[in-house]
């Protein structure tokens, strides 16, 4: 069986908070969890533009 290109190749999640590069948010301090918290998500952005589009 041949192997695919990356399979079992671990992989971790890295973010952008304030110009910098994190794997985590377990060292930043409350006001950097925050925007994290805060910041607008562009995943899934046609399924919202379709339901605000209905919604009209």
């Amino acid at each position: 069986m041949e192997k695919l290109v990356g399979e079992g190749v671990g992989f971790e999640r890295i973010r952008r908070v304030t110009g910098y590069l994190s794997g985590d948010v377990k060292r930043f301090n409350n006001g950097k969890r925050a925007e994290e918290k805060d910041r607008v998500k562009h995943t899934g952005i046609k399924e919202v533009m379709a339901q605000e589009k209905c919604a009209k």
